[in-house]
Formats: structure tokens, sequence, C-alpha cells
């Protein structure tokens, strides 16, 4: 979305941006070009993992895995970002958390987007609210920011996937 005699429309930006502080000021996001160029598979095993009671496991592998096939649908308009802050840990995205965000997707009502905001970077959920446009946090402690008619606004793209270590 960008600025328009008219308030926000949409608008996905068609250039990858290099970097830009945090809408909490709390730091620099680290943004990077998806690179598919490499091919890494990773043993992929059949049956899945349970996550209640363990079951016997198989000794054997159904095929290998690339995470740029599974996780990147159109490598052109991918980028990462680094996250940083709270603000969205109900969505499970946590401090430095590396998002996937992929800019030709068109963002709809509830998309966790990457925006622009008076040019500061954020990550929220993009909502409607009786005709007004807001990005929602998914904590309790952060409020929503409403985006006004004389913002400056943007849309850079929509976080499809989230990575991040679940061990220390």
């Amino acid at each position: 979305m960008s600025r328009s005699n008219n308030g926000p429309s949409r608008h996905i930006q068609d250039s990858t941006p290099s970097f830009k502080k945090d809408f909490n000021r709390s730091g620099y996001h680290e943004i990077l070009k998806a690179d598919i160029s490499t091919k890494r598979g990773q043993p992929f095993y059949l049956n899945a993992v349970s996550a209640g009671f363990p079951s016997p496991a198989d000794d054997y592998m159904d095929r290998s895995l690339d995470l740029n096939e599974h996780l990147i649908a159109n490598p052109a308009a991918t980028f990462f970002v680094r996250a940083c802050g709270e603000s969205m840990i109900g969505a499970g995205i946590h401090d430095n958390d590396i998002l996937i965000v992929d800019r030709s997707l068109t963002p709809v009502n509830g998309s966790v987007v990457i925006a622009a905001l008076d040019g500061e970077l954020t990550v929220k959920r993009l909502r409607n609210k009786n005709g007004s446009l807001f990005l929602t946090p998914e904590n309790k402690d952060f409020p929503d920011m409403e985006v006004y008619e004389d913002c400056s606004f943007e849309i850079w793209g929509v976080v499809t996937y989230v990575i991040h270590k679940v061990s220390k």
C-alpha cells in the first residue's frame, strides 16, 4: 500500500528493500533476498513424528527435502527479514526469528504483513475494522496502530513462514 490522495491503496513494492529501522526503534531488521541457487537435500522420512506418545521408528527415508522448494513459492518475489521485539508473540513470531516474506501475494484482512508506516518497518497483522485500516500486534501489551489517511504507508509483503530455533 502506498500513500495517495485517496488514502492508502493496495500496492506491493517492486524492489527488494535493503535495511530499514524497526517501528519500535529497538534495532535494525536484516533483510535478505531469497537465494534458491543452492540445492541441499536433507533426509525426509516417510512417517510423521508423533507429538504425543512415541511410535516405533521406521528405518527408511522417503526422499530428500529441499527447503527452498517447500518454503519459497515465488523466488523472485521472496525475501527474508529478521524480526525483533515481542509484539507478534501470539502469532508465533519471536524476537530474532527469520520471516519469509512474499511480495507477490495480495494482502487480505488478517494477513501478517511487513509494512512501512511513516518510514518505519514493522511486522503486524493487517485488519480492516469498520472501514478503518489497522496494523494489529499479537500481544496484548502493545496497542493497535491505525493507518490514517495522512500516513505514509506501504505493504512490503505477506509473511508466509517463520523460522525459529526451538532449543537453546
